[in-house]
């Protein structure tokens, strides 16, 4: 095997705490209420197509026509988006760190998040501005798991996937990246993380 030169992040559930429910816990107190509400108006294949380019505005009214009665909250979505943003996962930021202060490896984030509020997230977690390079899905008009997000990565960022890990805690995001020959981890903890990249001869 060729030794490891490259690490790409995922970033929401990996190295960002991003839950919706975090900002619609106070506007909708009833826990059945709100999971009726994102299994039914603001889904996450909803949000996806924002992350995929869609606009903010287009996505919201789309919903705001077709339930009216729920305006107040559908809006919310974005009007309050930054307060779903909890803290940075520390041992995965710490494990960043880590290997960027002792090896000569390249770090690369490819994320599914729309070009219109991903300028709040780096203003708010400075390990954003340590990698090599980013690929937002919203800035490309395409989304994991497409395959055309993944060779944006490889050809503008030239790596050679035989040579670089792709971690996701979205096991359906793993089968493209595997299938143009990416190692890949499916992200679950801080820990196992560490332990999957030692196993790789990544430590």
């Amino acid at each position: 095997m060729k030794p490891i030169n490259t690490l790409v992040f995922d970033l929401g559930s990996v190295l960002i705490d991003w839950n919706p429910h975090y900002l619609y816990s106070r506007i909708i107190p009833d826990e059945n209420e709100r999971k009726w509400f994102f299994e039914n108006i603001c889904t996450m294949e909803w949000n996806e197509e924002q992350d995929g380019g869609r606009s903010l505005q287009e996505g919201t009214e789309l919903l705001v026509e077709k339930f009216p009665a729920h305006e107040k909250a559908i809006r919310a979505y974005y009007d309050h988006w930054d307060e779903m943003l909890g803290d940075s996962i520390k041992g995965t930021v710490e494990l960043f760190r880590h290997l960027k202060a002792t090896t000569n490896m390249k770090f690369y984030a490819l994320t599914n998040w729309s070009a219109e509020t991903f300028p709040l997230a780096l203003a708010r977690y400075e390990f954003l501005h340590w990698f090599d390079g980013r690929i937002v899905s919203g800035e490309e008009n395409t989304r994991k798991p497409f395959e055309k997000m993944y060779r944006v990565l490889i050809e503008k960022f030239r790596i050679e996937p035989s040579q670089a890990v792709f971690i996701d805690d979205n096991a359906r995001n793993l089968a493209p990246a595997r299938e143009l020959g990416f190692h890949t981890i499916h992200f679950r903890s801080s820990e196992q993380l560490t332990q999957d990249l030692k196993a790789l001869g990544v430590s």
